[in-house]
């Protein structure tokens, strides 16, 4: 199961931080994404980190504002949002991918939390 938190209401060039719980498997097995949804866009790409954390992926429209980390101890996955701008809003939802490959897209993630509203005020 993955449980996502941390959405809200914030001024443009302020600062967020989105966790995502995680139970039901084994943390390290996973890769671990970040995803967006627009009202009347398609779920897209924000930034996604490697089952064992040695490698990163962020969307460019995020890149030097975003940053995504994992806790073990904790099994969280984090994703720090800075510099926020009005076309970050949107519905977030964090996911896990069991594959070898470490992928971007989202129709690779398998599992997939309820998502929280990230709304950014200009």
């Amino acid at each position: 199961q993955l449980q996502a938190s941390g959405g809200g209401l914030v001024q443009a060039g302020g600062s967020l931080r989105l966790s995502c719980a995680t139970s039901g498997g084994t943390f390290s097995n996973y890769h671990m994404g970040w995803f967006r949804q627009a009202p009347g866009k398609e779920r897209e790409l924000v930034a996604v980190i490697s089952r064992h954390g040695r490698s990163t992926s962020y969307a460019d429209s995020v890149k030097g504002r975003f940053t995504i980390s994992r806790d073990y101890a904790k099994n969280l996955v984090i994703l720090q949002m800075d510099s926020l701008k009005p076309e970050d809003t949107g519905v977030y939802y964090c996911a896990a991918d069991s594959g070898v490959v470490f992928l971007r897209s989202p129709s690779n993630y398998e599992y997939w939390g309820q998502g929280t509203l990230v709304t950014v005020s200009s």
